[in-house]
């Protein structure tokens, strides 16, 4: 009888471990597996409630719909594998969390890096024009965030003429737009103009995303150049 009320008493206890697991790793709410045995081992969770987050619960992202998942999940992992193992535990990503309309303080976003717990949230309904794109911006704020050092912002700005300025921050420009110049004198989208980080993120997306614009552009062939050499810092393997 005794040993009985011992397995009964575990049983009672793991129960609760496993329901919270998720949030236990990542400090995200309201999440299930949708994937675990991916190539490059990333895990794949999605929200089967909408959740918030932040000290002012300013991060807000919605229940994703099942379909919408399925379909997006098969792109998601498609761009993601291009990224080894290996590359992803030197950027310290090791979780996807998949839901809809993502927004911070009411502005919309395609997704919110967070190096520190290994995390990148995914907005599944973003525009589909640039969904895929920005799945590698996003990438590579997760980089930028674990190695700040080797994306430095003043080295980067000095690459842009002298009386062009950034915005102090992404959520404090109008510059918004994600469509690719034609002529782009330096940027490769409006979006680009809003921040370093930003322009860096948009320069890396459209690098892995082979979207090739003229090499007669001597900024944009600074920038390009910077991103390679720096990445191939953190693994010399990597491939554009």
């Amino acid at each position: 009888m005794g040993l009985f009320r011992v397995i009964l008493l575990v049983f009672i206890l793991i129960l609760p471990v496993k329901a919270n697991t998720i949030y236990y790793l990542i400090k995200i709410p309201n999440l299930e597996i949708y994937d675990l045995n991916t190539p490059n081992k990333l895990k794949y969770f999605y929200a089967v409630k909408s959740f918030r987050l932040g000290t002012e619960k300013n991060i807000v992202c919605l229940k994703a719909d099942k379909n919408i998942l399925d379909e997006k999940y098969k792109i998601i992992q498609e761009n993601l594998n291009k990224y080894s193992t290996k590359f992803l535990k030197k950027i310290n990503l090791k979780y996807i969390v998949l839901c809809e309309n993502l927004s911070i303080s009411g502005i919309n976003t395609a997704g919110i890096p967070d190096n520190k717990m290994k995390t990148l949230i995914l907005d599944i309904g973003f525009d589909k024009n640039y969904f895929q794109r920005v799945i590698h911006h996003e990438i590579f704020h997760i980089i930028n965030g674990s190695h700040k050092t080797l994306f430095n912002e003043e080295v980067w700005t000095g690459f842009n003429h002298k009386d062009f300025k950034y915005a102090e921050c992404s959520t404090c420009s109008t510059r918004l737009n994600l469509n690719t110049y034609n002529n782009t004198n330096g940027f490769l989208t409006e979006y680009s103009k809003s921040t370093a980080s930003e322009d860096m993120a948009e320069v890396f997306s459209h690098l892995i995303f082979n979207i090739k614009k003229s090499n007669y552009d001597p900024i944009l062939k600074k920038k390009k150049t910077f991103i390679k050499k720096n990445i191939l810092k953190i693994d010399n393997n990597f491939k554009f």
